[in-house]
């Protein structure tokens, strides 16, 4: 049986399979986003606080847990969301709320930023079941305003 897909093309757009912008009424597409059975890990982070590099950093610090050994660097950031293996799961979700405010004034930061959350999207994607069925084991949730829905697009898309 098909599942059901309840949204609208202005307020659900797929980047990639691991990559979601979504507007202010966005529905969700249910069974490609509903966890699998297994662990679970959920971090939501407020893109209004992540103005600047530290403000990014502190979300991801305060959101993910991330070890001592963090560097406070992209570099940093992207090693550690490539390994996660503090944090036992079988599938990861990643919402960002007010993601369009994101290193809003810092455009050169904010497309290294969004690059590494694609990049760590693909690593953890797709997992094959013998059913043949897959799925994306690293969800990226990013909401953003209606005003800024296709702006926020545009900038994921190049």
């Amino acid at each position: 049986m098909e599942s059901e897909v309840v949204t609208t093309k202005e307020s659900w757009i797929p980047i990639k399979p691991w990559l979601h912008v979504v507007g202010p009424d966005a529905q969700m597409p249910t069974k490609s986003l509903l966890a699998q059975p297994g662990l679970t890990f959920t971090a939501w982070l407020i893109g209004s606080e992540m103005r600047d590099t530290d403000g990014v950093f502190q979300q991801f610090w305060d959101g993910f847990k991330l070890p001592d050994y963090f560097g406070w660097n992209f570099p940093a950031l992207n090693d550690c969301l490539r390994d996660l293996s503090w944090i036992p799961a079988n599938q990861y979700f990643l919402f960002i709320e007010e993601a369009h405010a994101v290193l809003h004034e810092h455009p050169e930061e904010m497309r290294e930023f969004f690059d590494i959350l694609s990049r760590v999207g693909a690593k953890w994607s797709y997992v094959k079941h013998p059913e043949g069925t897959e799925e994306a084991r690293f969800q990226i949730i990013l909401g953003c305003s209606k005003e800024r829905l296709s702006n926020m697009t545009e900038i994921l898309q190049d």
